[in-house]
């Protein structure tokens, strides 16, 4: 299928400034923990399908090192393909125009860029698998014969297969999966979908696809559905406050010139949709053959509206509205926003034809602004030019290091680096069995400054997520170790001191080192280093 060439062009931008990012942003809490998935490969995990793991270790596995950039590239890569099958899915929908102005919006969107194209997370996953459907579903419903009748195809046999990978992403591709149906549903024109031998098929691949995730949660006592479905519990009354800040919040992840189109085209696209369905109601069936056919090409330009709604805008109106319950992590509604982009740039083609220069402003203001402010976060966090008494600092910096949040992603080969220059570090790291820390985000950064030098990594915490099924509690007892956490998380309030977690479960603990981790000339983080042995018993697990 042919590319517009403006679209070629905005696909090589997009790739080479998130391989760009990718390079030189450091390493989050996230991200480090799914490195862990990948020295631990299983068919599911506690809080996640499996996917993630052959994300973040593509990269590894073809180059043999552990980099920023070898954990993020799979990602990299996978919101590219994301972003074609988007395109193609648009252009089949609304036409070349809108295709590429969707493109351009997608890839503008920071949370998108962010999110589904630089950092490791499922969603790289997920976003894949939910835009390749989205083509696949836009070729089903509405082919090129553009006949009366619809006819089901093969098409939703790989329908359920798309939706099945995108679960195999993350658990929202189940949401997807009941958007086609609730499109289906609404579409008289489309219901015969439903009904169709080929839908059987659909519902046998997307059970195949889904199957590593259903053994692994039957063979643990279901603790993977268990756990993600406790999360969406209200602990609390409905307060309006936490849902204004929910739309705020979107807002500004979105970037306000986007965001706030988003949510008015939705909502402009329904009260249009039900007002056709008013006029169906009141068709003449005997009208003039011409006006006949333009009410038909109205009704297909509806059905491919409410395709798009159905996918996109209960899950970011729901998730949004469940914001008032509980607090909602920005990646939970964002799949919505990225499906109704293409009714936002459906909309922007339109306004296009009668106001060019208006949605040029439109989309190069923004994308000037985006860009400017990427760049911006990007050269703080690799080199803290708004970091006060910082040798990179302009005009002398802003916030301390302490009061900063961007500290928390640290550069792991300084961490890495320590080790192999201290010769006592060095010693200390072969003469351990293993190495522990107290927080399972702080030991997938940990993991992926050590793991290249020959030791594995374990959490002893309350809450271990997949630390609970990667070895058992007794697999340590009688072993020397090594504990190493950062000065962030070493405060506990349940704790009086520092230590006072692991008492009685090792016979000693004494400090050997800190690591400071350095930004622009200045300690922005430290690591301390104990020397803990032998463990005297296992660390008590609630759950695995």
């Amino acid at each position: 299928m042919k590319i517009h060439k403006w679209a070629i062009a905005i696909l090589l931008w997009g790739f080479l400034f998130r391989a760009v990012c990718a390079i030189y942003l450091n390493i989050g809490f996230d991200e480090a923990y799914y490195y862990l998935y990948t020295q631990n490969l299983n068919l599911s995990y506690f809080d996640h399908p499996p996917l993630v793991a052959l994300t973040a270790g593509i990269g590894i596995w073809l180059t043999g090192a552990v980099t920023p950039f070898t954990i993020r590239i799979g990602g990299v890569l996978l919101y590219t393909g994301t972003l074609i099958f988007s395109y193609l899915a648009s252009k089949k929908l609304f036409g070349d125009r809108t295709a590429t102005l969707t493109l351009a919006i997608l890839t503008t969107i920071p949370i998108f860029q962010i999110a589904f194209g630089i950092l490791t997370l499922p969603d790289n996953a997920l976003m894949f698998f939910w835009a390749a459907c989205l083509w696949v579903a836009a070729e089903e419903f509405f082919p090129s014969d553009q006949t009366d009748k619809y006819q089901p195809t093969y098409r939703l046999a790989m329908i359920g297969l798309c939706v099945g990978l995108a679960f195999l992403g993350k658990y929202h591709g189940l949401l997807l999966g009941g958007g086609l149906v609730l499109f289906c549903l609404l579409s008289s024109r489309h219901r015969s979908a439903l009904f169709s031998v080929w839908t059987l098929a659909a519902i046998a691949l997307f059970a195949i696809a889904i199957s590593p995730v259903l053994l692994w949660n039957a063979q643990h006592e279901f603790a993977s559905f268990r756990f993600q479905s406790a999360r969406a519990v209200p602990s609390q009354g409905y307060n309006l406050e936490r849902l204004l800040v929910t739309i705020l919040l979107a807002l500004g992840y979105l970037f306000p010139t986007f965001g706030i189109p988003l949510w008015w085209t939705s909502f402009r696209t329904v009260g249009g949709l039900v007002k056709a369905a008013a006029r169906q109601g009141k068709r003449d069936e005997n009208s003039h053959e011409q006006n006949y056919e333009l009410a038909i090409a109205e009704d297909r330009l509806r059905n491919k509206q409410l395709l798009i709604l159905c996918v996109s805008m209960p899950i970011f109106f729901g998730f949004t509205f469940m914001g008032g319950f509980i607090q909602i992590l920005p990646s939970w509604h964002m799949p919505g926003f990225f499906g109704a982009t293409l009714l936002l740039g459906e909309r922007a083609a339109q306004v296009q034809l009668k106001r060019p220069k208006f949605i040029r402003n439109w989309l190069w203001g923004s994308g000037v602004v985006i860009l400017s402010l990427m760049l911006i976060g990007l050269l703080h966090v690799h080199l803290g030019i708004a970091q006060k008494g910082g040798d990179a600092a302009i005009a002398g910096g802003f916030w301390e290091a302490k009061d900063d949040p961007s500290t928390q992603m640290i550069d792991i080969e300084q961490l890495r680096q320590a080790f192999i220059d201290s010769p006592i570090l060095t010693a200390e790291l072969q003469k351990s069995d293993f190495v522990f820390s107290n927080n399972f985000f702080v030991a997938g950064q940990v993991a992926m400054a050590i793991q290249p030098l020959g030791k594995k990594i374990t959490c002893f915490d309350e809450d271990l997520r997949g630390f609970a099924y990667w070895s058992k509690a007794e697999d340590f007892v009688g072993k020397s170790s090594l504990y190493i956490t950062s000065e962030q998380f070493m405060k506990d309030e349940r704790y009086p001191q520092p230590l006072d977690k692991y008492k009685g479960y090792f016979q000693s603990l004494e400090k050997i080192a800190d690591i400071p981790i350095k930004r622009g000339g200045q300690a922005v983080q430290i690591f301390p280093v104990y020397r803990a042995s032998p463990m005297l018993k296992p660390y008590p697990r609630p759950y695995g």
